[in-house]
């Protein structure tokens, strides 16, 4: 590739990523955009000279942080006054017109997040820095580089700060804690939360998964001859910043009020978390002419949004079970009036917070809209309680198929694999090309198969027939021939990959492969006691492996019977230098790290995918990244391929 093709396939991978990340409208496939993504690095890592400023290569951490350093901001980042009634505005408007008396306000939602200062030199993002106090923040310029709507490179090349709100958007946060309940991680209370958490992350890469939103509301230390607010912002989007929703001029209380009910009105509708709209003097001279106080500038304030808090009692609690089988305590409350909407649910998030609210049916509770999205318990009256209120007991059977749970604490969830709630997501992880990997059946025709009822569960992939698929809208003869072959070519495939694709939980590929290695076709009737003595099974694992096939032990035997999966034979391994070490693999080797993977697995190693102080090795190639430098931080022993082969 040379110069004039990388610059049009970088301005390519720019427009894609900020697409991506910034409007969420993907253009290209995530294979286009890897394959893109490979090939102008592969550029820029020959023409380091030529590397574009505001490539997407140079957005993900390569290092991990011992922790955040102290920065100061080139001039004090301000808190806003708070007003939260019209009294109150017309009393800041009146002390106001104590120094001029033709007024003309810039009015823009606030947005509800973690404050971050940008200071950029000839054109270059030279630090971002959080609030703090206002004077001093933590320096967290490796993650900023990670988040695309935030330029690497502006055109401004005067010394300015840029300042602004770091956010989630509300869909983005439902996912994180999605996840992080699967993880058995505590919750984000809320996005601003999650936004804070997110930036604030040692490891750059964490920040870049978490899809985080700069909307800039203003400017610091700057040498911009301007006149008005308004005039200094539009300025600022032309650097590649991106717009407000909503950015309004009025010059009186009236046009104020009206901005401010509109902005409420569309409050759900906004992707990001507001909590209220700021109001600003347009004039910049008159800005300065009107000062700070000791807290606040006299030019700004920030009129909040009406509190978002009710109280009412829990009427009883119900199960509510995703598509993963966790369980998710719901309660139901009295109808309540909140913030323009009535409020009969909340949700619970887990038993162990039941536990922890020391909750109650019958009680009396404060409930908040969490971020605008789901109504949340944040406080029980204990106080109030008459003696009629019930304690909450954690369920032990699914409300749907009435099969036993499985309970961890803070995880409760279904394993049946006939459970009616996880039907779809099971068999897509049944299909998927790290499980059984059934070309043609994918998501959405899993979906549409499910819906028409055409399959219930995992074994009716395998009574599929030409006639059922015929009729469907979008399958012709090649894809129904397809679909049917790849399903045919899963019968005789190894044991561990069945076992691994049956998503059991904490069960992955590596312990499924340990297990079916050990005991073979009688996994189905192993115990507790035998599992736990396995190295690298621990308790969770072993109970839930035991507990799923109590449940699924029917279905399993069948799922055997049509498949005839092979059981490999325990190897014995004679003694070497990998046998029963972890190692991890990373950077480029003269033969496929795959091919390596299997070399060292027959050596007795476990190979994992990640870095950790029980690693006993860490195998590099080249341009060996992060995992390369956790590991020399946790003293982890290095070989390189040269040195690998030697051992083998």
């Amino acid at each position: 590739m040379n110069e004039k093709q990388y610059n049009l396939n970088i301005k390519k991978l720019i427009r894609w990523a900020s697409e991506y990340y910034v409007y969420d409208n993907p253009l290209a496939s995530d294979e286009e955009y890897d394959n893109l993504t490979r090939l102008c690095l592969d550029f820029e890592q020959k023409n380091p000279n030529l590397s574009h400023a505001n490539s997407p290569n140079k957005r993900v951490g390569g290092f991990i942080l011992d922790g955040f350093k102290k920065a100061s901001h080139l001039s004090k980042m301000w808190s806003q006054e708070d007003i939260f009634n019209k009294n109150e505005l017309s009393t800041w408007i009146n002390r106001v017109k104590k120094t001029a008396s033709q007024l003309e306000f810039y009015c823009e939602p606030k947005f509800d997040g973690a404050s971050l200062n940008l200071i950029y030199e000839h054109g270059l993002l030279k630090q971002a820095i959080s609030r703090g106090d206002g004077l001093i923040g933590e320096d967290v310029t490796n993650n900023v580089k990670t988040i695309h709507s935030i330029p690497l490179k502006i055109s401004y090349q005067g010394l300015i700060e840029i300042r602004g709100e770091i956010v989630i958007r509300k869909k983005d946060f439902i996912k994180i804690n999605d996840l992080r309940l699967q993880n058995n991680e505590q919750l984000f209370a809320n996005p601003r939360n999650a936004a804070s958490g997110s930036l604030r992350q040692l490891d750059p890469s964490v920040t870049a998964k978490r899809k985080l939103f700069f909307n800039v509301w203003g400017v610091g230390l700057n040498s911009l001859d301007l006149k008005t607010n308004m005039q200094i912002m539009e300025y600022i989007y032309l650097q590649g910043f991106i717009k407000p929703p909503i950015q309004t001029l009025t010059s009186d209380i009236e046009g104020i009020e009206e901005i401010y009910h509109k902005i409420i009105s569309l409050r759900n509708d906004i992707e990001m978390m507001l909590d209220g709209m700021v109001i600003k003097i347009n004039n910049l001279e008159l800005q300065e002419e009107l000062g700070h106080t000791v807290k606040f500038p006299r030019y700004s304030c920030a009129y909040k949004f009406p509190a978002v808090e009710k109280t009412t009692k829990i009427k009883k609690i119900t199960q509510q079970i995703g598509r993963t089988g966790v369980v998710t305590p719901v309660a139901l409350l009295e109808p309540t009036l909140i913030d323009g909407s009535i409020v009969q649910r909340a949700s619970l998030h887990n038993y162990d917070e039941i536990e922890r609210l020391d909750l109650r049916i019958h009680d009396e509770v404060i409930i908040i809209k969490s971020g605008d999205i789901i109504p949340k318990i944040t406080k029980v009256f204990k106080n109030r309680r008459i003696g009629i209120e019930e304690k909450i007991k954690r369920p032990s059977i699914c409300p749907i198929c009435s099969s036993l749970l499985l309970d961890e604490g803070t995880l409760i969830k279904c394993q049946n694999l006939d459970c009616q709630s996880i039907i779809v997501n099971s068999l897509i992880y049944f299909a998927s090309k790290n499980c059984l990997n059934i070309d043609g059946l994918g998501i959405k025709i899993v979906e549409q198969l499910v819906k028409e009822k055409i399959i219930y569960d995992i074994l009716d992939i395998y009574s599929l027939k030409y006639e059922d698929l015929e009729h469907l809208e979008g399958f012709k003869d090649k894809k129904i021939s397809n679909l049917l072959n790849s399903i045919q070519n899963t019968k005789n495939t190894k044991l561990y990959k069945v076992v691994n694709a049956l998503g059991i939980e904490h069960i992955g590929e590596v312990a499924s492969k340990q297990i079916c290695l050990e005991f073979a076709l009688n996994i189905i009737n192993v115990n507790y006691d035998d599992l736990i003595k396995l190295d690298g099974i621990g308790e969770q694992m072993a109970k839930s492996f035991v507990k799923f096939m109590e449940i699924n032990k029917n279905i399993v035997l069948k799922l055997f019977d049509i498949i005839k999966p092979i059981a490999e034979e325990k190897m014995y391994i004679k003694e070497n230098t990998f046998k029963n070490k972890t190692i991890v693999l990373t950077g480029t080797m003269s033969i496929s790290r795959g091919v390596i993977k299997k070399q060292l697995e027959n050596l007795g190693a476990k190979v994992s995918s990640s870095v950790s102080k029980n690693t006993d090795y860490l195998i590099y190639g080249k341009d060996a990244g992060s995992k390369y430098d956790k590991a020399i931080s946790l003293k982890v022993k290095t070989l390189n391929e040269n040195e690998m082969n030697q051992f083998t």
